[in-house]
């Protein structure tokens, strides 16, 4: 059985991190393998930079000891940018991008503008909900 791929938004990462609930168990299957995560760099800068700021005021996480196992489960694709912007924040437009670039079937988000996009290029863009509940 192939596996479903995806990219995963920052504030699904980051809420797996220091919550339970879905993306929680989204960050589960991504650790044991049973979904493929494909991420750029610049993915990966904004989740280190997103989980520093929040791990000061929540608790003490440590970014790599959370991120080095699953960066080893992971296909880095290399910059990845679109013609022209798609999202209504073209902030947002990197996990299009890298969602082309690795060919994964979904993005997994929390954001209004990612999910207002809902569908782009055969990609899937879903809740952590949805996902956990038809693609888990």
């Amino acid at each position: 059985m192939k596996s479903t791929k995806a990219v995963i938004d920052t504030n699904v990462f980051v809420s797996g991190i220091f919550f339970s609930g879905p993306p929680c168990r989204i960050l589960n299957a991504w650790n044991d393998e049973l979904i493929q995560v494909a991420l750029s760099e610049e993915i990966i800068v904004e989740y280190r930079r997103v989980v520093n700021l929040l791990s000061a005021k929540l608790k003490n996480v440590n970014f790599d000891s959370v991120f080095e196992p699953l960066l080893m489960k992971t296909e880095l694709v290399g910059p990845c940018y679109l013609k022209e912007p798609v999202c209504q924040d073209p902030d947002d437009d990197k996990f299009i991008a890298c969602a082309i670039a690795s060919r994964c079937q979904y993005i997994i988000s929390g954001d209004k503008h990612l999910l207002d996009v809902g569908k782009y290029n055969k990609i899937n863009i879903v809740t952590p909900r949805y996902f956990v509940d038809n693609l888990l």
